[in-house]
């Protein structure tokens, strides 16, 4: 027994002895400078990177009478007037803007040239300027951000600050013997994106202007089903779903006449479809994809549930920004009855504008989920090889929408494109079936099972979305 202790002691010596001499060669041979251009932390990266967000001091309006009061309760002392020098006078209209405090409170505080700062609460500003309710600081240096772009839906501000450490340590990752006049291709200062529109008070579910109503004087409801059987579930065209109504069935239809029984439809389903109980897991993906619109290209935003394969948010954007994105992730995120509690992780490809939906639903919602991005088409971290199969799952449906969408040559309106695109998730929901549910349709609603053909499903679907939208109104109206 002793024997085979002192055997294992002399073993472990000498694996402790290999490990030091690895270490060695590692240290020599392999210098940990050669991580510092790495994708993840090289400087032309960095203007796709989300920073945190800033520190939010809020102010609020006191009189000055009362911290007069206050601090010769305190304190045993009065505030006097400032004894002016100099001959300087302050103009009798001046006044602080967050205690009130009249002229002889207040100092000329940078000679002559427009700022000034109050004696009792110590708040600076400017000449006729009113009170900042919300002020913006840099949460690395402290330095209030200044308002340097001010675009459609947003403001852009930056921290100028040129001793900023966040600014510093990106200025030491430049390249060497880089030009002055090429450090703006490089994102150095701290920056924060502030939306000046509330996506969160967005209608998500309003009807369309240009749906018809469903009573027929030339045919009937079942045609309307077989209409959309076959250009939703066969993915014909209209004109080509119009021929096979004429061949197949002895219908005369005309094309335009199936587009308005589709954009009917899909305005009445739409509500239902929203509303609709998932049930849905604590694993999310998103992704987007390009459409056409009169030519133009438009984009697709998917949020879907991973496990269960359910599409819970979708938005038609002409633009791929932000603000679809933090749409679409709000109509997926209504479809939980409560997120007390409960650490969602969605998964989403490297775009930047995922991390910026995130910040705003942290700081308007106060909704926390946990954003993980799988970068590339490769698996070169240990983030891409554990969540690359969810990725995998949004792609694939991304190419189904895409066989059922490239019939269509394009969509003629915007309007059109978002009632189609909810078209063909009410059928992906809720008819279409599915090899990963036994070939069966993903949500199984009790009113179709005894329904044994597609026309009829459709127009059951029409009924639901019917009485779904008596209920909003009516809860609406209460």
């Amino acid at each position: 027994m002793d024997s085979i202790i002192s055997y294992l002691l002399v073993y472990n010596q000498y694996l402790i002895s290999i490990i030091f001499q690895l270490l060695l060669f590692i240290a020599k041979y392999i210098p940990l400078k050669q991580f510092s251009h790495d994708d993840s932390v090289s400087p032309e990266y960095q203007k796709f990177r989300v920073d945190k967000l800033p520190n939010i001091i809020k102010q609020e309006k006191v009189d000055y009478k009362l911290l007069l009061a206050y601090y010769q309760y305190k304190y045993n002392k009065v505030i006097k007037p400032i004894n002016r020098r100099n001959n300087k006078i302050i103009d009798n209209k001046v006044f602080c803007p967050k205690c009130g405090a009249p002229h002889d409170y207040i100092y000329d505080n940078n000679g002559n040239k427009g700022q000034y700062q109050c004696k009792i609460c110590g708040h600076t500003f400017l000449k006729e300027s009113s009170l900042k309710v919300i002020k913006l600081k840099c949460p690395y240096c402290g330095h209030i951000l200044d308002v340097k772009k001010d675009r459609k839906h947003f403001r852009i501000h930056k921290c100028i600050n040129p001793k900023c450490l966040y600014y510093l340590n990106n200025k030491k990752r430049l390249p060497k013997n880089l030009s002055p006049s090429e450090k703006y291709k490089y994102k150095l200062h701290y920056l924060y994106r502030e939306f000046t529109v509330d996506f969160f008070k967005m209608d998500l579910s309003g009807l369309s202007n240009r749906a018809i109503n469903f009573k027929f004087k030339k045919f009937n409801p079942h045609i309307m089903g077989l209409c959309l059987t076959y250009h939703v579930n066969l993915k014909l065209s209209t004109r080509q779903t119009a021929h096979a109504l004429k061949e197949v069935h002895g219908i005369k239809i005309s094309h335009s006449m199936v587009a308005n029984y589709a954009l009917s439809a899909a305005s009445v389903i739409k509500p239902f479809v929203d509303n609709y109980d998932y049930k849905p897991s604590k694993i999310l993906s998103a992704d987007e994809t390009y459409i056409k619109v009169k030519g133009v290209k438009h984009y697709v935003w998917i949020v879907m549930d991973a496990c269960k394969k359910s599409i819970l948010g979708y938005q038609v954007s002409d633009t791929r920004a932000v603000e679809p994105c933090i749409l679409a992730i709000r109509m997926a995120l209504s479809k939980f009855k409560s997120l007390s509690g409960e650490m969602l992780k969605f998964i989403a490809d490297g775009y930047s504008a995922y991390p910026l939906a995130k910040q705003q639903f942290e700081l308007r919602e106060g909704i926390i989920f946990d954003l993980i991005q799988v970068i590339g088409l490769s698996n070169n971290d240990a983030i891409s090889t554990e969540y690359r199969w969810v990725k995998q799952v949004v792609e694939r449906l991304n190419r189904t929408f895409k066989s059922s969408y490239r019939v269509t040559c394009g969509y003629g309106s915007e309007d059109g494109a978002l009632y189609g695109v909810s078209l063909w998730v009410a059928y992906y929901n809720f008819l279409r079936p599915h090899p990963y549910n036994y070939w069966k349709p993903l949500n199984d609603l009790d009113e179709l099972t005894e329904i044994d053909n597609m026309p009829a499903k459709w127009q059951l679907l029409i009924k639901l979305g019917q009485e779904e939208i008596k209920r909003l109104q009516s809860s609406e109206a209460s």
